[in-house]
């Protein structure tokens, strides 16, 4: 099964709109790998891994977020596979950074 690395970075209006909980919730429910948190640029950066097709997914539900956000433009970068220190399991929301 072909496995995935993504990174986004999300702006627009998407922070105080419950983004970040949403794509949590998006990204449980298709058993994805990772992390998301909020930016003091007050942009929302995801890390996520899994099969391609639900990496595919999530990046496309990322451009639409939930009904109170408004997506101005997603940046969308493909990572080397998870190396020991980036390995995740499970899907976390972090501390802003």
């Amino acid at each position: 099964m072909a496995q995935l690395t993504r990174r986004l970075s999300i702006h627009g209006r998407v922070q105080g709109v419950g983004f970040r909980w949403s794509l949590h919730a998006e990204a449980v429910a298709l058993g994805l790998d990772g992390w998301v948190r909020n930016r003091r640029d007050g942009s929302v950066e995801a890390l996520f891994s899994g099969r391609i097709e639900a990496v595919e997914a999530l990046t496309a539900w990322a451009h639409r977020g939930p009904p109170t956000a408004r997506v101005d433009r997603v940046l969308c970068n493909d990572e080397p596979d998870a190396d020991a220190e980036q390995a995740f399991q499970g899907f976390t929301q972090r501390p802003t950074f």
